[in-house]
């Protein structure tokens, strides 16, 4: 069944089957997928635009002015597109949604998809460079034992991470220019928001 809902504790959420049947009645949202542009590229909503979440939350006020309609907003599975949500709404942006689990959840559903280039989603490279560099700490520290406080310092900041919903690791892994793509200039945001208005 349809669910457009709005959290007691958190931003309003719209469902992949209603999503779907608004597309298929032509009167789908704006839908803004706020993941990096290597991601974008990997899979996406047909129709989604990509306004990568560090540039969305340092040009907030001038992309507030291209998205007057309804909007929902996308990333892998709500973590970042909650953030985005908060910006958005600060800046003064109203009818702002969330996509349910986020892009994992649309293709769960089965719903379409237009793909590119795949590459590890940013979650995924986090859990490989946090994972990987607390396995070399433990295994260096038995031969040098304070390299155990390394696997403790990944380990406090991945539970930061998890306290505040925000993460350090992976703010610096999308600036890597494997995260990186063509669609990451405001300017170029600001046109292709434009053009397709109607």
């Amino acid at each position: 069944m349809s669910n457009d809902t709005t959290g007691s504790n958190g931003p309003a959420t719209l469902d992949v089957a209603t999503l779907r049947e608004l597309v298929a009645a032509g009167t789908a949202p704006r839908l803004i997928d706020v993941r990096t542009p290597a991601e974008f590229e990997t899979a996406h909503v047909p129709g989604s635009y990509n306004v990568p979440l560090d540039l969305l939350r340092e040009h907030r006020d001038e992309l507030r002015h291209h998205l007057d309609e309804q909007v929902v907003l996308v990333c892998r599975s709500g973590q970042r597109a909650t953030q985005a949500e908060q910006g958005l709404r600060v800046a003064g942006l109203p009818n702002l949604r969330i996509l349910q689990g986020g892009i994992t959840a649309w293709q769960a559903a089965g719903a379409p998809v237009t793909t590119g280039i795949p590459r590890w989603d940013l979650e995924r490279q986090v859990r490989l460079v946090a994972g990987g560099i607390v396995l070399l700490a433990v295994l260096a520290s038995i031969a040098f034992e304070p390299a155990k406080w390394i696997a403790a310092l990944i380990g406090g900041g991945l539970a930061v991470a998890a306290l505040t919903n925000t993460c350090a690791m992976g703010m610096l892994l999308s600036r890597l220019p494997y995260n990186r793509g063509p669609r990451t200039d405001l300017d170029q945001v600001v046109a292709a928001l434009t053009d397709n208005l109607r």
